[in-house]
């Protein structure tokens, strides 16, 4: 009997023997750096010439592990092992798919710090960020395993005199997913589970960047129990790897979490039915955002400030829900500025060896450019009053930048820049400003700061976005607490962590029998 869900703890860095249990796990990961991983096929590793070679952002030429890349072949034999695995899994009871998850969320658990530590080194996360990272992996086995409990049975329709009726679900496929390098273990490890333990097989491309903390992923689900060909690891190129999987007529759902262009390319050529496909693919994609944090004028400033700042500058501005547009109302805004750039640059930035370290490194240098040319964009397009100096001497370190000041229709204001990038428009009222923080294409998170209730009910009918926060921070979201997903250009809205999200993955069949 599983126990009632509870999402797992954050770890108090404050205690000394969580820090030193944290350093000791570092340096066990730092023994193993620059190892091989091959590919998982059908249970089989599989090692190719092709590499992909991980490196840490934090410091560019330490090697964090080689890992072999597959090609269309290797893609072919990886769909035709799931295909063929699907056809037993699908009939494994669903309670005991569910006690694969509890088992690996367990191993998990046991291992955190060592997870964690292989984040820091590969994604750069500060240690707070890294550890919410894998508490939030664990929640997803945890939380999905429970939510299959709950639906093994179907659901409640009515009967008549003489006939009795089920509305049951039934597992759709196979299941490519594509996961993100920005939550490295929690996505990647909630994306592959969730069709997993509805009855579906798996192949995971994770992120380039990286892959080695998806390797020891699927090892645990091995280790749990996981079948082989259930779950298969095949990291590689998108153009090459990513849409020939896309394109397969025996793939079934496709679950995505990226950029923008990438997300809505996969859900066009996810469309086209193929020689021999009897059945429209499934897609869920989340896609990013250009997320507000709305100040009215009612408000705790110092509440204000220390929201926009947490919501801009979390693991270097690099998530989807990242607050990178403050819109503040014309009274309060100069106070509130002052406030948040006073905040910003008493903010750490360095290499995240130790847990005082607020912001770590961009990912890479492709991301460090990109951000960097942004910061020459917002110079040109407002007033730079924090940051704006990055160095890529050693590892991708951007400071905290803020701007002020600017058109909301900027592209500082509009574009998502994924980086440690945050600008400052001012609004005439809360109309105004919830029609600022409605005028980008994005619709995933929003937070507003206010203590007008009026203002709040306003809010939630009229701010357009998925997941919508009071008086807080617009990220963090907790499994089974703010289920995840956006409205508009965000993606599906298909709400990852909530109640709703494993019947994506499968196929309402209502069955009648008459007596």
């Amino acid at each position: 009997m599983l126990t009632t869900y509870k999402h797992e703890p954050f770890t108090d860095f404050g205690l000394e023997e969580n820090r030193i249990a944290f350093e000791e796990a570092l340096r066990s990961v730092e023994k193993e750096l620059g190892k091989e991983y091959p590919l998982i096929v059908g249970g089989k590793r599989i090692t190719t010439e092709a590499k992909i070679v991980s490196n840490n952002p934090s410091n560019k030429e330490e090697v964090v592990g080689v890992v072999s890349k597959a090609d269309k072949e290797i893609a072919e034999a990886a769909i035709e092992a799931a295909d063929q695995a699907f056809q037993t899994w699908r009939y494994i009871n669903p309670e005991e798919r569910a006690n694969i998850l509890i088992r690996a969320a367990a191993i998990i658990r046991r291992r955190k710090h060592e997870f964690s530590a292989w984040l820091v080194k590969e994604a750069g996360k500060p240690w707070k960020e890294a550890d919410g990272d894998t508490a939030e992996g664990i929640d997803f086995l945890e939380y999905y395993a429970r939510q299959m409990i709950e639906l093994k049975d179907g659901k409640a329709i009515n009967s008549r005199v003489g006939e009795q009726n089920q509305y049951i679900y039934t597992p759709t496929g196979v299941c490519v997913t594509i996961s993100p390098w920005n939550f490295a273990f929690a996505i990647m490890a909630g994306t592959t589970v969730a069709p997993i333990v509805t009855g579906n097989t798996v192949l995971l491309k994770p992120a380039s960047t990286t892959p080695v903390v998806a390797y020891k992923f699927v090892e645990v689900l091995e280790e749990a129990g996981l079948p082989r060909g259930v779950v298969n690891f095949i990291p590689g190129s998108g153009a090459e790897v990513g849409d020939y999987l896309v394109d397969h007529r025996k793939t079934s759902l496709i679950t995505f979490t990226g950029s923008r262009d990438v997300g809505v390319r996969l859900y066009e050529r996810a469309a086209v039915v193929h020689p021999g496909q009897q059945h429209l693919k499934r897609v869920i994609v989340e896609m990013g955002g250009k997320d507000t944090v709305v100040v009215d004028s009612e408000v705790d400033l110092d509440l204000a400030a220390e929201a926009i700042v947490t919501s801009a500058f979390g693991f270097s501005g690099q998530k989807c829900s990242a607050g990178s547009r403050a819109v503040v109302h014309q009274d309060v805004y100069d106070e509130v500025l002052e406030k948040v750039v006073r905040l910003t640059k008493e903010l750490s930035v360095g290499e995240p060896t130790t847990r005082d370290i607020y912001m770590g490194p961009v990912v890479d240098k492709a991301a460090f450019d990109k951000i960097m040319s942004y910061v020459e964009i917002g110079k040109e397009e407002g007033q730079l009053v924090a940051g704006g100096e990055g160095d890529d001497s050693k590892g991708f370190f951007i400071q905290p930048t803020v701007f002020a000041n600017l058109d909301p229709n900027s592209r500082i204001m509009q574009e998502e820049i994924f980086g440690p990038v945050v600008g400052f428009s001012k609004a005439r009222d809360f109309d105004h400003a919830i029609e600022i923080a409605n005028n980008t294409e994005y619709g995933l998170t929003g937070a507003v700061i206010t203590n007008n209730r009026a203002h709040i009910e306003q809010a939630k009918q009229g701010f357009h976005v998925g997941n919508l926060y009071f008086n807080r921070n617009c990220t963090g979201a907790i499994v089974g607490y703010h289920p995840f997903g956006g409205f508009k250009m965000s993606g599906t809205d298909s709400k990852a962590g909530g109640p709703d999200y494993l019947a994506l993955h499968m196929q309402a069949k209502t069955v009648s029998e008459m007596y």
